[in-house]
């Protein structure tokens, strides 16, 4: 039998790895994947509670939270292209020369 403590257990492992790679991570494309496991992460977490509470408002605000990541995802690639195009890298050690 699944219980809540294993949805709980695999959102908090998938939110580790998350955490690891965003901070870790020197490529860009490893930040946007690692915040994206984050992001899912957290909606296990809300399904896993709404089926237990018997309540839908957990699934509604993942649907939500679902939507903002892909307009995260969008806008975090339009960002790589335009870094891509002026440096020839998706290195984020060379982007930082970006803000000066």
């Amino acid at each position: 039998m699944v219980t809540v403590y294993h949805y709980v257990f695999l959102a908090a492992v998938l939110f580790t790895i998350g955490a690891y790679g965003m901070l870790s991570a020197r490529n860009a494309v490893r930040v946007l994947m690692s915040i994206e496991l984050m992001l899912n992460a957290a909606n296990i977490n809300l399904v896993a509670f709404s089926s237990y509470s018997g309540t839908v408002a957990g699934q509604g605000l993942a649907s939500f939270v679902i939507a903002i990541a892909a307009a995260e995802a969008g806008v975090g690639i339009a960002i790589l292209l335009v870094l891509y195009r002026s440096m020839r890298s998706v290195n984020l050690r060379d982007a930082a020369v970006m803000r000066w």
